[in-house]
């Protein structure tokens, strides 16, 4: 190789429309998926003092959300459920007439299929003691008993109308009973998109307040071990085997490396979660005028797309996919 002074990288950097010619990541609009909180029984929008900028919906709100991510080209939307009453096998989530099931008649009747709609299917928004399955007698996540909640979420999301399920409970076997739920009831055309590796993050902290949590305890049982990169290998090979159309890692900044290594060792779209607490931490430190906020926006997308991430669910979609179309 030449050496100095024939090679002189800094060539490829002399102006911003040089930069732009040669690099080797790019951000899409329809790269980017928009997290929406539905919430029943109010009349305004409810602000979520955790996550500046991020709301509460009504009905009404969360199809003009819909209706503007369209407008910004934004590739879909996951919904997210709210309802008023829990109990503690989360009846809500499997209620046709949850708040999360009219959420997603909502909105496809707005936008119809020019966004990909998906929904989270998990019974943490609806139980009392707010985890992802129901408990047993011990007061612990019974794995088998809340695959059949979640055969019958996925049935009653796609008599909705929804395009995408999420199953983020992170229970041993979900894909596969999905898959076979949704086959059974005619719905071989929803996807599933797995929550293939989700961590047990410290950063899932301002979410909490997003979804009204009632958590007792944690989900260290279920959610991996963040110093576990191989186990979510092992999750991955399940995942495909059962069926999953679609893989995911989430959080997304702490686990860049476990994306990495999911992105290289498959053939199916890879999405990663861009969740609550990185969002909460670029906004209160741009608020305190540490940082400038709309750089590190994009620094933070660009280094989740680098890493793997055909998609990214991120909670600045809309406003990125407008920015990203007015270059």
């Amino acid at each position: 190789m030449a050496e100095f002074p024939f090679q002189r990288p800094r060539r490829l950097r002399t102006t911003p429309a040089m930069r732009r010619m040669v690099a080797e990541t790019r951000l899409h609009p329809a790269d980017l998926i928009l997290p929406a909180f539905v919430r029943e029984g109010i009349s305004e929008p409810t602000p979520i003092k955790a996550m500046p900028g991020v709301v509460q919906h009504t009905r009404d709100t969360l199809r003009k959300a819909a209706a503007e991510a369209v407008a910004a080209g934004v590739g879909g939307i996951m919904l997210f459920g709210l309802p008023l009453v829990k109990d503690a096998v989360g009846s809500q989530g499997t209620d046709p007439d949850g708040i999360l099931q009219k959420a997603i008649r909502d909105v496809r009747a707005e936008v119809g299929d020019d966004l990909v709609v998906m929904s989270d299917l998990c019974l943490d928004e609806y139980t009392d003691h707010g985890h992802c399955g129901v408990l047993d007698s011990e007061g612990r996540v019974d794995n088998d008993a809340t695959l059949e909640r979640y055969a019958e979420m996925a049935r009653v999301q796609a008599d909705a109308g929804v395009h995408v399920v999420g199953p983020s409970g992170m229970m041993d076997g979900q894909v596969r009973v999905i898959r076979e739920a949704l086959d059974a009831a005619g719905h071989q055309d929803v996807s599933v998109l797995a929550y293939t590796a989700k961590y047990a993050s410290a950063f899932y902290g301002p979410f909490r307040e997003a979804v009204n949590s009632s958590l007792r305890g944690d989900r260290k049982t279920y959610q991996q071990d963040p110093a576990n990169a191989r186990e979510a290998m092992r999750e991955l090979a399940l995942d495909l085997a059962e069926g999953a159309d679609m893989v995911m890692v989430k959080p997304a900044l702490p686990y860049l490396d476990i994306l990495r290594q999911v992105a290289d060792a498959v053939d199916v779209p890879v999405a990663a979660y861009q969740i609550s607490g990185e969002y909460s931490m670029v906004e209160a430190a741009a608020a305190n005028g540490w940082i400038d906020r709309d750089a590190a926006i994009m620094e933070t997308l660009l280094g989740v797309r680098r890493a793997g991430a055909g998609m990214i669910l991120t909670y600045w979609a809309t406003e990125v996919a407008v920015r990203l179309r007015g270059v």
